[in-house]
């Protein structure tokens, strides 16, 4: 089935996933409307010359979300994650945004649309709020009247370049331990993979789908990371003294040890269907040479 490439809306398009699905639906030949809080600002600026509709909006505004809804053939449904630090989300918040985007998406006539999720939702509790919400959310948008796909993404590997993980130390600590198997996407890939599902609905509408590139031990990333560098970075479980006093750490470490968070996504079967999904080691040569190169030595 062959869809004509109407407008889809995309939330957080100033953010990393929202970002990569609206650019890599305009390279699919989609029209895009982004919805953000600041038009005027950097990045909404960047879109709109990307060819990239921009209208001002906000989840907790829904007059807002029902004018950039209308006429558009799919939607994209991203919020900023209760978890996140300076969000100043709280879990109900979260929930109320992301069941709004559904509600208002059946009511304007959508056609598709793609939640984004996690990879650790499921049917029983992870005991860590953040992402427990995301599982609500799932139900209440399967619940609803529009066609609809989940995307579980499994760890952004851009998450490994952030201030704090030792990279400025020649250290890289994450939550894996050495000998433990992580899965990990690159956020540009997940935007690749929303555009193919709006393009194809006959095959995605209804589906729930975990979402990864490649798998490696805590030791494999130190190792990618001292060829991609070209000096030595070791790799390290986050201490024990740092996880046990912080409660969501804490709790998301042992979601990664009972491989609930570690992801078991079928690779081999997703790159079938996919092939343009990135390794570790290209993705080292490609998004990931500038954080690793700006990286404090």
């Amino acid at each position: 089935m062959t869809i004509a490439r109407g407008t889809v809306v995309v939330l957080g398009a100033t953010g990393q996933q929202g970002g990569a699905v609206a650019a890599a639906l305009r390279a699919e030949g989609w029209a895009v409307r982004a919805v953000v809080r600041d038009p005027a600002g950097g990045r909404a600026r960047a879109l709109s010359a990307a060819g990239v509709e921009v209208v001002g909006g906000d989840l907790a505004d829904p007059r807002s979300l029902r004018a950039a809804f209308s006429g558009a053939y799919g939607v994209f449904s991203v919020q900023p994650s209760a978890g996140q630090a300076g969000a100043g989300l709280t879990v109900e918040d979260e929930f109320r945004f992301g069941v709004r985007v559904a509600e208002i998406a059946e009511e304007r006539g959508v056609a598709h649309l793609v939640y984004t999720s996690t990879i650790a939702a499921g049917a029983t509790s992870t005991g860590v709020a953040h992402l427990d919400v995301k599982s609500r959310i799932e139900d209440r948008v399967r619940a609803s009247g529009v066609a609809s796909t989940i995307v579980r993404p499994v760890t952004f590997m851009e998450l490994l370049m952030l201030p704090g993980m030792g990279l400025d130390r020649g250290r890289l600590t994450f939550l894996a331990r050495p000998d433990q198997t992580m899965q990990f996407i690159a956020v540009r890939d997940i935007g690749r993979i929303v555009a193919r599902v709006f393009a194809a609905p006959e095959r995605y509408a209804g589906r729930t789908r975990g979402i990864a590139g490649d798998a490696l031990t805590g030791r494999a990333l130190g190792e990618a990371l001292t060829r991609a560098a070209g000096r030595p970075i070791d790799y390290a479980r986050l201490p024990d003294a740092v996880l046990e006093g912080d409660e969501v750490l804490g709790g998301t470490a042992a979601l990664v040890d009972s491989g609930r968070l570690a992801g078991d996504v079928d690779l081999d079967a997703l790159r079938e269907e996919f092939p343009f999904l990135s390794r570790f080691d290209d993705w080292l040569e490609g998004p990931g040479a500038d954080p690793l190169r700006e990286a404090p030595r």
